[in-house]
C-alpha cells in the first residue's frame, strides 16, 4: 500500500458557503436575477399552497414522489441474453447513507422470479441429521429470531472492468451491491433442531425457483453468522429478493445467498455442482481456476461526484460522497485522491460502523473548477485494503470475471461532467 498523506478538511465556515453561493448567483446569471427581483417562488402563492392535496388513502402503501421516477434500477440490454436469467443495478449514485430501499436494491436471477403463495412455502432439512424436518413459514416464524444489517453482493460486481474502463455510471460499474435489515431465524438454530451427525461437513441450499440454485457452504460458516430471513428493512422480502425466504451468508459473494429457499441438504464434502465448477470460479492467467472463493474482499467507490452525477454547481464547496465495504468486517479507513493517486486524504466515515455492512463517507473540498482524477481506497478492521487495478491483474491476470474490488476513477472534468476512465 502506498504512503497515505493526510490534510486537514478545508474551511467549511459560514462565511465561506456564503461567499460561494453569491459566487454561484453570479455564475447562474438568472438565478441571481430573480433573487435580487424577489424570486416569485417565494413571494408568490404557489398551487400546493393554494389547493388541498391527496388524502391518507391515496397510496395506502406508498410511492416515492413522481418527481423522483428516475431513481431505478436498471440493466444493461446487451449484458445478458435475455432478462429472464440476468441482472439490474441499484442506481448507488441517487443513494444516501447506508441502506438501499427495498425497491431499488439490485436483482439477479438465473430462472426468473418464483411467485410463491408462503402457505404453500416448506422448508426441508435432510442429509446428514439426526431427524430430517419440514419447517412450514408458521414455524418458522416461532423460533428467536435476530435482526442484521449485512452488504449483499454478486460476485460479478465489477467484472466488465477488468480489462479496462467500459461502462459509464457507477450504476453499472458497481450497483450489483445494496444494504439492508435482515430479520430471521440463525441458520444454526435449526441445524441444532434436526441435530447434524458428527460427519456432517457441509450445506446444501437449494432455491425453488425454476434454476434450481444450489451452493455447498461448509458447516463452520452456516453455524457462524448465516440466517434464514423473510423481512428485508422491516417489511416481507421483496418477491425478486426471494419472497417468502432466503438464505442470508454475510460478507460472502452474493449467488450463495439462496433466494426462494426450499431445502437444506447436510453432507460430508461440496457438491461441485455447476455455479462452483463451470460458473463462479476465477480463471487465472496460467488457464486455472480459482474456486469456493466466498469472501468478498474490501471495495469502495465514489458515488456523487460520477458520471451520472456531475457537478452541477460549479466552482465552491463541495461534497464527495461514497461507500465502502468489506467481507471481512467493518471498514476502519477510506482514503480519496483527487489526482489519480499521487496524494491522498482521509475521508470522514459517516453513520453507523457495522460488520459487513456497507459504510457512508464523504469527503469536503473546495473545487477550484480544474480537472481531477477521483479515487477511493478502502481498508479494513483486519488491515486488507483495496489495491489498485494493476496489483489486482499483477495476482491474477486479465480473464477472471469475479471479485474485481480495483480501485475505480472517475475523470471530472472542468465543464462538470464526468466519465469512467483508468489509472491503474
Amino acid at each position: 500500500m502506498s504512503d497515505t498523506k493526510v490534510s486537514k478538511s478545508p474551511d467549511l465556515s459560514r462565511r465561506s458557503l456564503l461567499k460561494a453561493g453569491l459566487a454561484a448567483g453570479a455564475v447562474a446569471g438568472s438565478a441571481g436575477a430573480a433573487r435580487a427581483g424577489g424570486d416569485p417562488l417565494i413571494t408568490e402563492i404557489q398551487d400546493w399552497n393554494r389547493y388541498l392535496g391527496d388524502g391518507v388513502d391515496a397510496a395506502p402503501y406508498g410511492l416515492p414522489s413522481e418527481f423522483e421516477a428516475d431513481v431505478v434500477r436498471r440493466n444493461v440490454p446487451w449484458l445478458t441474453a435475455d432478462a429472464v436469467a440476468s441482472i439490474n443495478f441499484t442506481p448507488l449514485h441517487e443513494l444516501d447513507g447506508i441502506i438501499t430501499p427495498n425497491g431499488l436494491c439490485f436483482e439477479r436471477h438465473h430462472g426468473g422470479v418464483a411467485q410463491i403463495r408462503p402457505q404453500d412455502h416448506r422448508l426441508m432439512i435432510n442429509g446428514l441429521v439426526d431427524t430430517p424436518l419440514v419447517f412450514t413459514m408458521e414455524d418458522l416464524k416461532r423460533f428467536p429470531r435476530e435482526n442484521h444489517v449485512y452488504f449483499l453482493e454478486c460476485a460479478a460486481n465489477g467484472g466488465m472492468e477488468w480489462r479496462g474502463a467500459q461502462l459509464n455510471g457507477c450504476q453499472f460499474t458497481h450497483g450489483m451491491v445494496h444494504n439492508v435489515m435482515y430479520t430471521g431465524v440463525k441458520l444454526k438454530t435449526l441445524l441444532e433442531e434436526a441435530g447434524v451427525k458428527t460427519n456432517g461437513k457441509w450445506v446444501l441450499p437449494e432455491g425453488a425457483d425454476a434454476s434450481h440454485m444450489t451452493r455447498s457452504i461448509p458447516m463452520e460458516k452456516a453455524l457462524d453468522d448465516c440466517l434464514v430471513a423473510w423481512k428485508m428493512n422491516g417489511e416481507a422480502l421483496r418477491p425478486e429478493q426471494g419472497y417468502p425466504l432466503r438464505l442470508v451468508v454475510p460478507g460472502w459473494e452474493g449467488n450463495m445467498w439462496v433466494k426462494w429457499l426450499r431445502r437444506l441438504e447436510v453432507g460430508d464434502q461440496p457438491w461441485h455442482h455447476r455455479e462452483e465448477t463451470s460458473k463462479y470460479t476465477d480463471l487465472l492467467e496460467t488457464g486455472k481456476a480459482r474456486r469456493f472463493t466466498w469472501v468478498m474482499d474490501p471495495k469502495s467507490v465514489i458515488t456523487s461526484p460520477s458520471p451520472q452525477m456531475p457537478i452541477a454547481h460549479g466552482k465552491g464547496p463541495m461534497v464527495i460522497s461514497g461507500l465502502a465495504w468489506s467481507g471481512n468486517g467493518r471498514i476502519t479507513r477510506v482514503d480519496v485522491s483527487l489526482d489519480g493517486g499521487r496524494n491522498w486524504k482521509t475521508a470522514r466515515i459517516d453513520g453507523p460502523s457495522l460488520s459487513k455492512s456497507l459504510h457512508r463517507f464523504y469527503l469536503d473540498i473546495e473545487w477550484d473548477g480544474s480537472d481531477m482524477l477521483l479515487q477511493s481506497r478502502a481498508m479494513d478492521e483486519h488491515g486488507f485494503y483495496q489495491p489498485t487495478k494493476n496489483e489486482l491483474r499483477i495476482s491474477r491476470g486479465e480473464n477472471s470475471i469475479y471479485h474485481n474490488n480495483g480501485i475505480q476513477t472517475w475523470h471530472v472534468k472542468a465543464d462538470g461532467s464526468v466519465e469512467n476512465v483508468e489509472v491503474a
